[in-house]
């Protein structure tokens, strides 16, 4: 695409998002404004600041790298992160609402009234949503990067300011602005190229995407590798271009023959129409043909995988902190049951699209699986595939909307995070140590963007939502529908699901892949959280909270009884 006009996108939407946040600022008065938004948001207004914070970096950009690289089997993402606000409106939704807590640490005091499970729900609250906000950081990079070569962490930095400066700006009213704002923004930038591209598709004689074939190049394809990457050939592939191959220099015409080879950082490989594609070897191998069938993704045990993705995304949406703030500010849980189904109809929306971005780039962005930069196919795909001025404003567009999917995500995180460090932390109830928890929310993700190395955003994201799902969800879920969890129960379950789900992603993402079980945890750490918590608490009856019958009460009952919880502010 043209950088110039990808880059004047990505200004307007920074700027319109500055504009949007000042606006917010000029109707935050209170320390409630800032917090919880005075607890005045409507359904339609909320569903759609919602959408605009939960549809990230992983929505915009990850899915179609997925489904790119892996296939038909990567549908389960955006399946379950619809799917989780149907989980989330059965069963936490209203009785959240009616708890008048502001944060998940503020819940577990309510319901448990102990300090250790408060203190452990807290240091979980940050470091799933640093976990979480470390590939809005990494897309940013990836996007500025691709639009105009600079290093990654620039457009981490943008973004990091852009965001630090709304939040401190007007808090959770201003940033409902701007997220509202943006999943309009985002849904125009992804489904109006869509149109574009399946006409163009369509125009190019409807290439089938099912052949037996490997994936390879549509025409003669310049391909420049960033860093030292290392690719296997599934059969010998003649190049021209210049650099280093398996430590040997290349200036001319040169074959990689069958097997794995290692290209050098700073090379320029070029290759001819009809070659099949060389890819990096975390992407498995695949024909065309059965790329596109289920549980062909390379996976050992594919079905396990795949109901380890399913209970993961299902369950983990409930504890993403990010997530469960926006409710607080709902009037009362009816309204929070509104806003939830809402959600569901926006995401289901959005979800349409990055299919179709990821099956068209095995088609005409293949050189991706050769450089491990399938997260680009999202930005790559409008301009190769409508020629001239058409599809440099597609992608300009799409390249706009990508970097509003991390600036609203990005503010939804801050939020949150700021509202843990700035009472949990800190100890302080007022704006100023808001603000300040602000900047001290953005700096750990920003210090990790320039350790952790090109992880799909994707991934990242299925890490937090499966500790998420083994830690936050069973105190969330017993603790609204069972008098018997006690407060060692609590913090027992929460640290047996948390724990293992954390160091089996880390230790999958660090080492570039593995066993399966630890890169999909989700299924045996969610279950261990569930059985751990229930079954200490069985065995420590007598440290059931006292009162527990009473604050059951109030989350179930409806609010014109009169039994809500005061608001915890």
């Amino acid at each position: 695409m043209s950088s110039t006009y990808g880059i004047i996108a990505v200004l307007v939407v920074a700027v319109g998002t500055v504009l949007v946040g000042t606006y917010g600022l000029r109707v935050s008065r209170t320390t409630s404004d800032f917090f919880v938004a005075s607890r005045t948001v409507s359904p339609w207004w909320n569903a759609s600041a919602i959408g605009g914070e939960y549809l990230s970096a992983a929505s915009f950009v990850g899915i179609a790298g997925l489904i790119f690289a892996h296939g038909p089997d990567m549908l389960w993402f955006p399946v379950g992160y619809t799917a989780g606000y149907l989980v989330l409106l059965a069963l936490v939704a209203a009785p959240l609402r009616r708890s008048g807590a502001y944060t998940l640490p503020d819940f577990a005091e309510a319901r448990f009234g102990s300090a250790a499970v408060r203190a452990v729900a807290s240091v979980l609250a940050l470091g799933i949503g640093w976990l979480y906000l470390l590939p809005q950081l990494q897309g940013a990079g990836l996007t500025l990067h691709t639009l105009t070569g600079a290093p990654d962490w620039v457009g981490a930095l943008v973004v990091a300011v852009v965001v630090t400066a709304n939040v401190i700006s007007g808090g959770m009213r201003s940033i409902t602005f701007v997220q509202a704002f943006q999943y309009w923004l985002k849904l125009t930038a992804i489904a109006v190229p869509v149109v574009f591209l399946v006409m163009a598709w369509h125009a190019h004689g409807a290439r089938d995407l099912t052949g037996p074939e490997l994936p390879s190049f549509p025409h003669e394809t310049t391909v420049s590798f960033d860093s030292d990457t290392s690719v296997h050939v599934d059969e010998p592939v003649v190049f021209r271009g210049a650099g280093a191959v398996d430590g040997q220099r290349v200036d001319g015409a040169k074959v990689l023959a069958e097997g794995d080879h290692t290209i050098a950082a700073g090379s320029r490989l070029v290759f001819p129409a009809g070659a099949a594609v060389p890819r990096v070897s975390s992407i498995p191998f695949n024909t065309n043909e059965t790329w596109a069938l289920p549980l062909r993704g390379g996976e050992r045990f594919p079905l396990y995988a795949v109901y380890s993705l399913i209970i993961a995304t299902f369950l983990g949406t409930m504890g993403l902190p990010h997530v469960i703030v926006r409710f607080y500010t709902n009037p009362n849980g009816r309204a929070a049951r509104r806003t939830t189904l809402i959600v569901l109809g926006l995401l289901g929306v959005f979800y349409l699209m990055p299919p179709i971005y990821g099956a068209l780039g095995r088609l005409y962005t293949p050189e991706l699986l050769m450089t491990g930069d399938t997260d680009a196919v999202v930005l790559v795909l409008p301009s190769r595939m409508v020629d001239g001025l058409g599809g440099q404003l597609l992608g300009a567009l799409v390249a706009g909307g990508a970097f509003a999917a991390f600036l609203s995500t990005s503010s939804g995180l801050m939020v949150s995070l700021a509202g843990v460090l700035s009472r949990d932390v800190l100890r302080l109830r007022s704006v100023r140590a808001f603000r300040l928890s602000t900047v001290l929310a953005v700096l750990v993700p920003l210090g990790m963007t320039l350790l952790v190395g090109k992880v799909p955003v994707a991934d990242m994201v299925g890490l937090a939502f499966a500790v998420a799902a083994s830690s936050l969800c069973p105190l969330l879920v017993l603790g609204i529908w069972s008098t018997r969890v006690s407060t060692v129960g609590a913090v027992a379950g929460m640290l047996a699901g948390g724990v293992p789900a954390l160091v089996a992603g880390l230790v999958t993402i660090s080492a570039g892949g593995g066993n399966v079980f630890l890169a999909r945890p989700a299924a045996w750490t969610v279950p261990l959280g569930f059985v751990v918590m229930y079954v200490v608490s069985l065995m420590t009856p007598r440290k059931v909270p006292p009162g527990v019958n009473h604050v059951m009460v109030r989350l179930h009952a409806p609010e014109n009884l009169g039994l809500r919880s005061q608001d915890r502010l």
